[in-house]
Order: C-alpha cells, then sequence, then structure tokens
C-alpha cells in the first residue's frame, strides 16, 4: 500500500503544473501544494521524484556531539 500520492494538477490560468503531494496517499487532501511552475505534468512528476531522491541519497549532516 502507497504512502504518499504525487498527482500533477493543470493551473488553468499559466497553463503549467503544479504537484500535489497527499499523505497519507488516500488523504482528500494534499498535504503539499506547489507553485504552478512546470511546462508539462511528466516535467512535473520527474522533477518531483528527483528532489525526493537527492533528499534520501543526502542525509542532513549530523549534530555536533555537544548538541546531542
Amino acid at each position: 500500500m502507497p504512502l504518499i500520492r504525487i498527482e500533477p494538477v493543470e493551473d488553468h490560468v499559466t497553463g503549467r503544473f503544479a504537484i500535489e503531494i497527499y499523505y497519507p496517499a488516500a488523504a482528500e487532501r494534499p498535504l503539499v501544494t506547489t507553485a504552478p511552475r512546470y511546462r508539462s505534468a511528466a516535467a512535473a512528476e520527474q522533477d518531483t521524484i528527483a528532489i525526493l531522491a537527492a533528499s534520501a541519497n543526502n542525509p542532513a549532516p549530523e549534530e555536533p556531539a555537544d548538541r546531542r
């Protein structure tokens, strides 16, 4: 069962696409909505996947020992 749902949504004013991220996947309203900056739904999805992959592959730096 998927944990999140990612959907491209066209902005009818600009003709560009935004991304809506739903969590949990079955949620009725999006948790996050981006600005409509993508020229196509495919570009919006690909960029979102690239952002998620980059974040997963580059975890935040570890806190110094004196801050733990």
